[in-house]
């Protein structure tokens, strides 16, 4: 069984930064895919960035250019680099892993202020 915690969150102005991480309790050793995903007041969870096992990535719309998925190969866990936050960007970041089975965070708030 596989927990994963997310940290990093916090209050920041528009045009600040934060960086996002995962760590998991246990070891994970293979993977499909990994991921961070992100759920605002009143809003459906939706895809924020994704990194495959192959290294290829996939960005929202809405995030690209902006924000940066990377893992640390010796975990296998996912890390979220987000630049120019916007006010838009506010919401629950949550870190999934998919093995599978599908793992996910208890999620980190982040609180972009105009």
């Amino acid at each position: 069984q596989v927990q994963l915690v997310e940290s990093g969150g916090g209050l920041v102005q528009a045009g600040g930064s934060l960086r996002l991480s995962c760590v998991a309790s246990g070891s994970i050793f293979r993977f499909n895919a990994m991921g961070w995903y992100r759920q605002a007041p009143g809003k459906q969870r939706e895809l924020v960035a994704v990194i495959f096992s192959g290294g290829n990535t996939y960005y929202a719309d809405s995030v690209k250019g902006r924000f940066t998925i990377s893992r640390d190969n010796a975990k296998n866990t996912p890390y979220l680099q987000m630049n120019s936050l916007k006010p838009d960007d506010t919401g629950v970041y949550y870190c999934h892993v998919q093995i599978p089975p599908n793992y996910w965070g208890q999620g980190t708030q982040v609180t972009v202020s105009s």
